[in-house]
């Protein structure tokens, strides 16, 4: 093939992923390798790429490339969830613009309206996802709405009820009123937001007195059964057993007493709404009060809104607050921090509400998947700073509220068959339910039998998703799921860690008796340079396709992961693409530089052969050290340690050691080690660059589809020679002196210098010859003492002069060393200061003292190199 002059990412990138799929490199069938399997988070159906899918995603590919390169088999199952609270709501929206209703729909009719948008607009982000380059097992694709998904989930829901774990009950939940839904715990974001304090009186019956609460809800009164008083509190003790009468509605409520009220609190007098608070619900059952809902399901105001019937309950809150002032209710107004409870998805104000919910008892549950995170180490979280906050959710777990006021899921299996809540049976099949109807009452038919019309929260079908992937649960010892169960890696974000990873981990140990996965990488949120979250709303999120049009998916992968150490948020900037999109060229055009190498049967130069020795015993030392990094889980350290590798030793040094001089001819042996070794450094980036990294391989040599790069043979290590590598660091240190005196002197490199050393203490004169090709020396040789005239500089204990006869202005050069020496003496002269002060001595840390301390050290043997400098111009 031939080499294009510049590098192509998109031409190339549609070229190699058709070419991966087509040889079916991504599909994996059980087999004798070790099985390597992530399965991917599901994005929402609704979904579309954004900068933290990006992020995931990259991280997911890198550590499913690298596992098929160490001879695994890599299976990653891709895969989207229905998203019932999303979903139904884009389908709703679409169909009020369509001007329907959903209140005129039946359920069958809105459900086929959900299918044709899913399969319309849906899975757009599994698309979007082989852009980027992800290696997904696409034949497995799996989405939470799939006929054996639904089942499994089913199948999962009447286990547990008949174990006795689900339940149905009366509770307070939180209530999206946007929605229509009841949302679980996890589900609420709380806010801090200004709001008011209203201190409003109520009359006590039979008497002039009046007695004042402070709410933060002034709308909800109309729903208030009782005043609670502490029995301690002196102020209020007149008022037990009396009554008192709440404004605007008149309605008379008893005084009781509970040692709930915090006398502190505000003016120590509590309204009691059992219908719109937790606690206010909690006093409600214990005094036997009456329980008055005054919120349709929209949050707008029922007939016990009395006129504010129908508005909604901010709408009514300045209303009702005007009225309340003009009344005389409203004593005053303060300004109150609240904390505010949101939807995480519709970011609606929850609202408390009494409701018949089905539940999850989760206490025993989630003892297991405690123990395989803070026991056993069944589990582990990366970086592990995550595992209190797993033990802080775990530890005070509540019951799950699975049911959703919804239609778009998973319907529950459970079918009533007479007027009481306890009617009802829960099986698997309506047919099934029948059965079990007639066990209690041999007469009821099928026609008798009403289905619960909630579907189940989207997350418990997402906790089965490593099990029920590979049929697991409809099948448990199916060949599938137990060569591929548990998996091996999971990446995800911190902020679903209980929503999903915990109970993933319940769910395996229910299921499998065993853990979903054993290692779980946390990424962090994907922010902009000024640390902001990036969101559509703040318009600070760049559209994913455009970068990887702008800067090639390696270029951004390359960008995604320079800036990503685990756990910690990455702070994105453009910049780092194009630095990405820069590596992709350096690369490419050191291949370009390589291949147009011609070839001659010549003895191969000492310098070549030891800077070929070199580098491999670099390259085995990066090769531990980026084991080590994936070891740990240090995606990013291990893309830099490569990405030095690759541009500093390889591109500027080897290929620099080992280049022919101008019009020359290679040597065969050097130019097949340099291929050699370029091939070892494509497997190395393979998992971060995967296109580039194919293109490049494959122009390298005719290849079969059984050579192609990813499915090659990750490298193995060899012993590290570090001597040597000592030894061309020393080398390189004499390189970058000459170099700097050529730039400080405007003398070309074509011409060759004389250099001399004094002292040739631990230097290696294998390295004579690289130091001569890399700096044109026409003569390097050791002296037994100092040089007039000369320019020199000093490596370690080592002093190195150049000869400059008529080449310099030497009075220039004295003023310019002195120059220095003044500086470099004043820089001494303020860090010995800071050394001879005992209190930063003993007070800063000990790395500290001693790097101030290594820069005495540094600053007198530069002092003493200029001082000789000055000495043998003068």
């Amino acid at each position: 093939m031939e080499i294009p002059s510049k590098y192509e990412p998109k031409r190339v990138e549609e070229r190699w992923y058709s070419y991966w799929t087509e040889h079916n490199y991504f599909s994996s069938q059980p087999d004798e390798r070790e099985p390597y399997t992530i399965v991917i988070p599901p994005p929402n159906v609704t979904g579309v790429l954004h900068m933290g899918h990006m992020l995931n995603n990259t991280l997911q590919d890198v550590l499913i490339r690298r596992a098929r390169l160490l001879g695994k088999n890599a299976c990653w199952v891709p895969g989207m969830d229905h998203a019932s609270i999303a979903t139904e709501a884009k389908v709703v929206a679409k169909l009020k613009e369509e001007g329907i209703n959903k209140a005129d729909l039946s359920r069958d009719e809105f459900l086929k309206h959900a299918w044709d948008w899913t399969n319309e607009y849906g899975g757009v982000i599994l698309q979007q996802l082989k852009k980027l380059g992800c290696s997904c097992d696409w034949n497995r694709t799996k989405f939470t709405m799939d006929d054996d998904m639904s089942a499994s989930v089913i199948r999962v829901f009447v286990d547990l009820y008949n174990k006795g774990l689900i339940y149905r009950g009366y509770r307070m939940v939180n209530w999206d009123p946007e929605a229509k839904t009841t949302l679980s715990d996890e589900e609420v974001i709380y806010e801090e937001r200004q709001g008011n304090l209203y201190y409003l009186s109520y009359a006590v019956e039979g008497s002039d007195e009046k007695v004042t609460i402070a709410t933060t809800r002034p709308e909800t009164i109309l729903g208030d059964t009782a005043i609670c008083i502490n029995p301690n509190d002196d102020r209020y003790r007149h008022l037990r057993g009396k009554k008192a009468i709440v404004p605007i509605c008149g309605r008379v409520i008893p005084i009781i007493e509970d040692e709930y009220v915090d006398i502190e609190f505000g003016t120590g007098c509590l309204k009691v709404t059992p219908a719109h608070d937790e606690n206010d619900k909690n006093l409600g059952e214990k005094h036997n009060l009456e329980v008055i809902d005054i919120f349709n399901e929209n949050a707008t105001l029922n007939s016990f809104g009395m006129h504010y019937e129908g508005k909604d309950r901010f709408v009514v809150r300045k209303e009702i607050v005007k009225e309340l002032e003009e009344k005389g209710f409203l004593v005053k107004t303060e300004q109150h921090l609240n904390k505010v409870g949101t939807s995480e998805r519709t970011k609606a104000v929850i609202e408390p509400r009494l409701s018949d919910q089905w539940f999850l008892k989760m206490e025993d549950m989630a003892k297991p998947a405690l123990d395989a995170v803070l026991k056993t180490g069944d589990v582990k979280l990366y970086p592990s700073k995550f595992d209190n906050t797993y033990r802080h959710w775990m530890e005070n777990i509540r019951d799950w509220n699975i049911s959703r006021q919804l239609w778009w899921g998973q319907q529950i299996p459970a079918y009533y068959y007479g007027d009481g809540k306890e009617d009802f049976v829960v099986a698997e099949t309506p047919e099934e339910a029948l059965k079990l109807a007639q066990a209690k009452n041999p007469k009821i038919q099928q026609s008798d039998l009403r289905q619960d019309p909630d579907v189940l929260d989207t997350w418990f079908s997402s906790w089965l998703w490593p099990i029920s992937v590979f049929g697991g649960i409809l099948e448990p010892e199916n060949e599938q799921v137990n060569y591929y169960y548990p998996t091996s890696d999971l990446v995800t974000g911190p902020d679903i860690l209980f929503f999903w990873v915990a109970r993933m981990i319940m769910a395996g140990y229910e299921y499998r008796g065993k853990r979903p996965f054993e290692n779980v990488y946390l990424t962090g949120l994907v922010r902009d340079k000024q640390r902001r979250k990036m969101s559509k709303s703040l318009g600070n999120s760049p559209d994913a396709l455009k970068l990887i049009e702008d800067f090639g998916a390696d270029g951004v992968r390359v960008g995604l992961m320079l800036s990503s150490a685990a756990g910690n948020d990455l702070l994105f900037d453009e910049s780092l693409c194009q630095q990405g999109a820069n590596f992709a060229n350096k690369v490419w055009n050191a291949f370009r530089l390589v291949k147009g190498w011609e070839t001659a049967a010549l003895p191969q130069p000492e310098a070549a052969k030891i800077g070929l020795e070199w580098y491999k015993a670099k390259f085995n030392q990066t090769l531990v050290e980026i084991e080590d990094h994936f070891s740990k889980y240090r995606i990013s350290d291990a893309l830099m340690a490569t990405y030095k590798l690759v541009w500093d030793d390889f591109c500027s040094w080897l290929l620099e050691i080992v280049k022919p001089a101008y019009q020359q001819p290679i040597d065969q042996k050097t130019f097949d080690e340099v291929i050699h070794l370029f091939g070892e450094n494509l497997k190395l980036l393979h998992p971060f660059m995967p296109f580039l990294t194919e293109e490049v391989w494959q122009h390298i040599a005719e290849r079969t589809p059984e050579d192609a790069l990813i499915i090659s043979k990750w490298p193995k290590a060899d012993a590290v020679n570090t001597a040597l590598i000592a030894d061309f660091e020393f080398a390189a240190e004499v390189i970058s002196g000459v170099r700097t005196i050529r730039k400080e002197k405007n003398i070309p490199q074509k011409d060759a210098l004389e250099l001399f050393m004094l002292n040739a203490e631990g230097v290696n004169s294998q390295m004579d010859a690289i130091i001569q090709k890399l700096t044109n020396l026409s003569k390097f040789e050791a002296v037994d003492s100092g040089m007039d005239g000369a320019l020199s500089f000093r490596v370690k204990s080592n002093e190195y002069f150049i000869p400059m006869g008529d080449a310099i202005d030497v009075e220039a050069e004295i003023k310019k060393i002195e120059e220095e020496l003044n500086y470099t003496k004043g820089f001494l002269n303020s860090v010995q200061k800071k050394l001879s002060n005992e209190r930063f001595v003993n007070n800063a840390p000990e790395q500290v003292v001693a790097m101030e301390r290594k820069k005495v050290a540094d600053a007198e043997a530069k002092i003493e190199t200029l001082e000789k400098s000055l000495a043998s111009l003068k």
